[in-house]
């Protein structure tokens, strides 16, 4: 009998419909299935991690893990990327040129330019999208950095991260970092993990590792044939730089020779395992003012034996990742899936200058320097607490330019230093290594190549719309005519970039390069030319000789630019723009008790830059009472209020540094504890503290705490998550307030701009930049 047609619900069943089961036929719609044998994909994305610092891209620190990946599969060395994290990390999972899929910079600014949206537009497929839609499982774990930092909070819609993009599990950070002992704020899913206390030893990447593993195993107890995909995205080697004692110490000594010589014997090892040709010269250290790095032999024997301390925690670092590395490989080998697992490691950018020329105690403190060079106190500082929990330090950038061998210059520029990075594939069952090339591939290769490429070798199809949208098309090109065959011609052959000013232009062999200078027209640029064919290194500035060139490919960058949203370009004074709605985020606020930790930067429209007043409401003090009122801030930044024998005390860590107040005792029945913040010239704040209305005391001449500190967000009752004072932490634990508090308010005053905060604000703006 056929359906009437009034009939609702039954105009897409393919069954047959009668008016019992006797005189029906039953239809089940099946979900997504992949192609039968299709492999697993595992891709790990390293942070700020420069070109040389892996074993199988010449360097001395010890990675067994992607040395074996490296013998069963193929290095690319003509692997590029964009300078920036977001840029990179846009471009990677979509196959789509960073400012035409939205993050012309990174997602910690908000210019309102197309190309500048910094969140991944309805229009943009993801790979994990386009996996799930073929069949696949897809699970994400560590740094994302695809949202912008204003919608990171609970309360913000969530159309850009990682579980609305294609990801079925996530588990990691949406910043751009994060303290590897004391992470701000982790997401599982689509929700923040509401922790009060890390465990002893914890420590980032092993929680992500351990995540991961997790995520396979879950699948395979459920389904012992569907394909997964795992995006690793490794929060190392971003700053702050921490390692685990034993990895720390492994690498005690080993840099006591310096960045000269690390220099020189990584290039020696890529020469020998033909990551170049016989005639490549290395770039001598960079003099450039703002980039240069200082001849080792010159520094004293002090500044010698701190610089390398650093050296050995990033080290200790790196050696970490490829300890998770092999523990993610050993269960792919338990499953028997590790020969039809295609395996990727890479970088999203250069090694970086971030830490300057000495390196830093805090890494948040140089986004912030300004003229006076003892505004933090930074340096000396205590070297045996150098990569621990304790201080969030940041190499001299001799190291980064060590990391960045043979290259020029750093993260944030377009030299190679910043885009050109290491790049392994291994996929045994796929992509077998022949011996007579070594497993070398000397092809240009781009960002935007490797969704393409995955897609071919797995012989999946990419839909053409996303939630009913016609889907950007992709910009990068297959690579597996290259990886399969040494002698095939790269289809890429041409490529844009730009990052604030920055700009580069790649064509058949030629690059067109320009540094921007600060204080000249950001569109007036100072090209040069290279040859890189024959100088892969970027030594030999043609544009003399071949003025004919330049004009060509300056023009091409212009008609590429436009075509990718990349105009108009930014300056420092565009990165520090807001959109008017986020001035809601300095609204007094009322926090409760049982509040979760509040988002960092939510928490840090309400102090930066600004006087402010917290202030605690109690139902009434009584004798014993004791514990934190509010915490706001970590081992790296913060400040802290709390009451212990009867005594309220108000503590302030800038960047490392301790300081505090105590006042006389409260008395029994006291209502309200005050604490006002008002701005001081130079970056600093004085704090007046007040109980029910009478002033008690007073901290003066603190330094203002700005930029991305303090990192950890508010918290009520309880010092939650990194501790803002070691001392209190290691005697009273988190120190949760046991008397009867009804809330925490918070009073923003105006925004202070006296002419060395602008200067800070801008020098903030380009740091990120960098």
């Amino acid at each position: 009998m056929p359906v009437p047609p009034l009939a609702r619900g039954y105009e897409d069943f393919g069954g047959s419909i009668g008016r019992t089961t006797a005189d029906s036929a039953p239809d089940w719609r099946h979900p997504p299935t992949a192609p039968e044998g299709a492999p697993n994909i595992v891709v790990v994305l390293i942070d700020d991690m420069g070109y040389s610092d892996i074993g199988p891209f010449g360097s001395e620190i010890e990675t067994p893990t992607l040395d074996r990946l490296a013998a069963n599969g193929l290095r690319l060395t003509n692997y590029h990327t964009t300078p920036l994290c977001s840029p990179s990390r846009a471009s990677l999972l979509t196959g789509i040129n960073a400012h035409r899929a939205g993050f012309g910079f990174v997602a910690n600014a908000d210019p309102g330019y197309p190309g500048l949206r910094l969140e991944l537009a309805d229009d943009v497929l993801t790979l994990p999208e386009i996996l799930r839609s073929n069949g696949y499982a897809t699970y994400a774990v560590g740094k994302w950095h695809l949202v912008r930092d204003a919608t990171m909070n609970p309360a913000a819609h969530r159309d850009s991260w990682p579980t609305q993009r294609g990801f079925d599990r996530y588990y990691g950070s949406l910043e751009g970092l994060n303290s590897f002992y004391y992470p701000n704020q982790l997401v599982s899913d689509s929700s923040v993990v509401d922790i009060e206390e890390y465990p002893q030893g914890y420590y980032l990447t092993d929680d992500l590792t351990d995540k991961a593993i997790a995520y396979v195993k879950d699948l395979r107890a459920h389904d012992a044939g569907k394909p997964f995909f795992l995006y690793f995205a490794h929060v190392a080697m971003h700053g702050p730089l921490q390692a685990k004692p034993a990895d720390l110490a492994k690498y005690r000594g080993r840099y006591a020779k310096g960045w000269d010589e690390l220099r020189r014997s990584r290039f020696a090892a890529q020469l020998a395992q033909g990551l170049f040709p016989a005639g490549t010269q290395q770039k001598p250290r960079n003099t450039e003012p703002g980039y240069e790095a200082a001849e080792w032999d010159s520094l004293t024997p002090a500044q010698q034996r701190r610089f390398a301390r650093y050296m050995e925690v990033y080290a200790g670092m790196v050696d970490s990742i490829d300890q998770s590395l092999g523990r993610l490989v050993d269960t792919l080998e338990e499953l028997g899936e590790l020969d039809n697992t295609i395996v990727v490691f890479t970088s999203d950018n250069g090694g970086t200058a971030e830490g300057g020329p000495e390196g830093t105690r805090t890494y948040f403190a140089e986004f912030a320097h300004i003229t006076d060079p003892d505004w933090v106190g930074d340096v000396p500082h205590d070297e045996e607490l150098i990569g621990t929990a304790k201080l969030g330090v940041h190499y001299p950038r001799g190291w980064g330019q060590a990391s960045n061998t043979p290259f020029r210059f750093y993260k944030g520029q377009t030299f190679a230093g910043g885009v050109r990075v290491p790049f392994l594939i291994s996929w045994p069952e796929g992509l077998p290594r022949g011996d007579d090339d070594n497993g070398i591939r000397h092809q240009y290769t781009y960002v935007t190549d490797l969704a393409p490429t995955l897609l071919e070798l797995a012989g999946l199809r990419r839909p053409s719309v996303r939630n009913g949208v016609p889907a950007k098309e992709f910009d990068g090109v297959s690579a597996v005519a290259t990886l399969r065959d040494p002698q095939a011609v790269s289809g890429h052959t041409e490529q844009y970039s730009e990052m604030v000013g920055n700009r580069g232009f790649y064509r058949d062999g030629w690059k067109l390069l320009s540094l921007y200078e600060p204080g000249t027209d950001i569109d007036e640029p100072r090209w040069q030319l290279f040859d890189v064919r024959t100088d892969p290194t970027e030594l030999h500035d043609l544009s003399g000789r071949f003025p004919e060139k330049v004009a060509e490919l300056a023009a091409a960058w212009d008609e590429s630019a436009w075509a990718n949203t990349v105009f108009p370009l930014l300056t420092r004074h565009d990165l520090a723009r807001r959109r008017p709605e986020e001035e809601r985020f300095s609204a007094p606020v009322r926090l409760l008790p049982g509040t979760p930790t509040l988002e960092r930067y939510r928490a840090q429209r309400l102090i930066a830059y600004r006087d402010f007043v917290i202030e605690a409401e109690l139902a009434g003090y009584a004798s014993g009472d004791e514990g934190v009122l509010v915490a706001h801030g970590d081992p790296l930044g913060g400040y802290v209020l709390y009451v212990e024998d009867g005594r309220v005390t108000f503590g302030v860590n800038s960047y490392g540094r301790y300081d505090s107040v105590t006042t006389r005792p409260l008395a029994a029945g006291a209502r309200r504890i005050t604490v006002r913040a008002t701005v001081r010239p130079r970056l600093r704040w004085d704090f007046t503290l007040q109980i029910d209305g009478v002033h008690v005391a007073q901290l003066l001449d603190q330094v203002q705490l700005v930029g991305m500190s303090p990192w950890t967000g508010i918290s009520v009752g309880v010092d939650a998550r990194g501790p803002v004072a070691w001392e209190l932490r290691e005697r009273r634990g988190t120190f949760r307030y046991t008397g009867a508090l009804r809330a925490i308010t918070y009073t923003p005053g105006p925004i202070q701009v006296p002419r060395n905060t602008i200067e800070a604000v801008e020098r903030e703006a380009e740091f990120v930049a960098e």
